[in-house]
């Protein structure tokens, strides 16, 4: 019963979100925006033109790819120093997740949070200017579909996820208690933790990032923020819980699941119209029978024992209930610590839908929701 009126809940949500275009209701002005980098000027990192933007792009030439609000080039700074310039596409978001970005990530410095070198505003013409991360995302890695389409790319061993997984722990920390302001991310997903030449991952993208005192326990939320697949539960049921950091701990445990089983989806073949949602399935084949090597793709012991762990700290991060999501300062501490010392999380109690035939947003939806 609790399950089927969650199930309506979200589904009401995701019609009202398709139909309202997110809830645009912070609707910013260029002029607005002027203010905002005037009044932070001390917070904000160099500003470049727009002329500066394309010679250091060479007229955009080297596209790297597409970001959550544009296209991302290639660049080199006067220095010499390699960046990753995004230009915004000014018909995409309002201006609000240009004020996120320069507002949240010119607060931080950490070794696993991205550098934001500089930005550029003239009237609608918008960039960020960030670090070059030679290797680009983590999505480019782990997922096996993907990876074997090029033959030539590196395979991260369990050791080297690990490692990743650690990292991206430690970043999400600082960020909820290391600033002085907390900055909650809200789009923790593979996409956008970017690797450097040795694998080292770092945090990006903040576009939807939210800025509020260390004291707050729950912030409010006007509109859905985050990817299909890795948001919480309370942001579209406030039955659940309050929305609060622990909103990035959920999307960190759906991508550590992800990191472990090498795929955005398993299908173990029960039917040829149903899918089964990952977590439900790893617990019951990882968790409850134990963990079967062959399943996973793993090779011996010690990559048992790390996919175990990673597995445990996930389904513990992804609980329904936000209380009962652990911390990520814990996090590092059960990632860090012996196995032994690991409970096994209760069982995601809350199923997947069968797919929809609608169209592909659904069909993503169908395959991930588990309310």
């Amino acid at each position: 019963m609790i399950t089927c009126i969650i199930t309506l809940c979200f589904g009401i949500k995701i019609l009202c979100i398709r139909t309202m275009g997110f809830f645009q209701k912070f609707i910013k002005s260029d002029s607005d925006i002027e203010v905002f980098i005037r009044n932070n000027e001390t917070l904000s990192p160099k500003r470049y033109s727009y002329s500066d933007v394309r010679k250091m792009t060479s007229s955009f030439k080297e596209k790297l790819g597409k970001g959550g609000y544009g296209s991302v080039y290639k660049g080199k700074l006067p220095d010499g120093h390699l960046v990753a310039v995004e230009v915004l596409d000014t018909n995409k978001g309002n201006g609000q997740e240009f004020i996120n970005e320069v507002a949240s990530i010119s607060r931080t410095c950490h070794v696993n949070v991205v550098t934001l070198l500089g930005f550029c505003l003239e009237g609608r013409k918008r960039a960020l200017i960030y670090e070059f991360m030679p290797n680009g995302s983590l999505e480019r890695f782990i997922y096996k579909e993907d990876t074997m389409k090029v033959k030539d790319r590196q395979q991260l061993t369990s050791e080297d996820l690990y490692k990743i997984a650690i990292g991206i722990a430690r970043g999400l920390e600082y960020l909820h208690r290391g600033c002085n302001m907390r900055i909650l991310h809200f789009d923790i997903k593979p996409h956008n933790i970017l690797l450097d030449e040795n694998f080292f991952p770092k945090i990006s993208d903040f576009g939807l990032a939210k800025l509020c005192t260390r004291k707050e326990s729950v912030v409010s939320m006007f509109e859905a923020r985050g990817t299909i697949g890795y948001i919480v539960p309370e942001v579209f049921c406030r039955s659940v819980g309050g929305v609060s950091y622990k909103s990035d701990v959920y999307s960190y445990g759906m991508m550590l699941l992800e990191m472990v089983g090498g795929r955005r989806n398993i299908d173990v073949g029960v039917s040829q119209t149903s899918e089964i949602y990952f977590p439900h399935w790893i617990y019951q084949h990882v968790v409850q029978d134990h963990i079967e090597p062959k399943l996973l793709g793993l090779n011996g012991n010690e990559e048992t024992e790390i996919a175990r762990k990673m597995i445990l700290v996930g389904l513990w991060c992804i609980q329904t209930n936000p209380h009962d999501r652990p911390s990520m300062s814990k996090v590092i501490e059960m990632l860090e610590g012996r196995i032994e010392l690991l409970q096994i999380p209760p069982k995601p109690y809350l199923s997947s839908p069968p797919r929809s035939p609608v169209d592909s947003a659904s069909s993503t939806l169908s395959r991930y929701m588990h309310l």
